[in-house]
This record gives structure tokens, C-alpha cells and sequence, in this order.
């Protein structure tokens, strides 16, 4: 069974995430703030953390550098981080933090999946929901057909 700890501030935030993951097979633990989440990995380490970049008094890059900390003191296991994003620049903040994984707000329960069965199996999950869409310079542009009538 997959354990998920889900942290944020907001209970509407916890509230999406743990619905969309929650099932048969996985277990789902909310807490409210980043110092509850350390508490919780060392009482009882889940299979992965999903964590809000945006809460009070500890976000998400803080509550991963600390979790990344502890593990290179040997305190805690090796948890996956998957990292809720709320602009498009935090992407580098999530990187330079060592989380695995990360989503770019608005949210929507297909990437939350896709994100979370790519941290339970061992991988990485970059969002790409944020990037441009390339535009081809110089391409043809497209064909009108028919006749204009006078």
C-alpha cells in the first residue's frame, strides 16, 4: 500500500490532492504546515511527500531542503517530493530544493496521477504544462481556400 503525506495550508488544496490519489491501494495523511510534515516522515516515513510551495510559515522548498537535510544526517529515509507550484519561475526554485517532482498550478486530477505514480515508482515528473508552445519561424502560413465574391 502507497502512503502519501499531502501538505498545505489551504484544506482545499489537501483536499484535491487527496481525492485524486486515494484509493484502495493508497493510504493518504493531511497536515497543515512544514514543520508537521517533518514530524510526520520521522514517525512514520510515507512512500511520498506532495507539498505546497506556498504555505505560511514553512513552504515547500524549505520543508524539502530540511527533508534533504536530515536524510544526509542518515534521520530520515529517502522520501520522493512532489512540489505544488504556483507560477512558472518557482520551477526553479523546485529544482535547486531536490524535489523529484513537481506541478504547476491550476491543478487537475490527470497530472496529479501521472505525477504521483512517476514518484511511487522510483522516477522524476517536470511538469511541462507551463512551457510555451514552440511557434515555427518562418513557417508557410496556412491555405485559404475558396473564392471571395464580388
Amino acid at each position: 500500500m502507497a502512503r502519501i503525506l499531502v501538505a498545505s495550508d489551504a484544506p482545499s488544496v489537501r483536499a484535491e490532492i487527496a481525492s485524486t490519489v486515494r484509493g484502495a491501494d493508497t493510504e493518504v495523511r493531511e497536515v497543515p504546515s512544514g514543520p508537521e510534515v517533518l514530524r510526520a516522515v520521522r514517525e512514520s516515513p510515507p512512500d511520498l511527500v506532495v507539498v505546497d510551495m506556498q504555505m505560511g510559515n514553512m513552504g515547500g522548498m524549505a520543508v524539502c531542503l530540511e527533508l534533504r537535510l536530515e536524510e544526509s544526517y542518515l534521520d530520515v529515509p529517502h522520501v520522493p517530493v512532489l512540489m505544488l507550484l504556483d507560477r512558472r519561475p518557482d520551477v526553479f526554485l523546485a529544482r535547486r530544493s531536490g524535489a523529484e517532482g513537481w506541478l504547476v498550478k491550476p491543478l487537475d486530477p490527470i497530472r496529479i496521477r501521472r505525477a504521483t505514480r512517476a514518484l511511487l515508482a522510483g522516477g522524476t515528473y517536470h511538469d511541462e504544462s507551463y512551457k510555451p508552445v514552440p511557434v515555427a519561424v518562418g513557417a508557410a502560413a496556412p491555405s485559404r481556400t475558396g473564392t471571395s465574391g464580388g
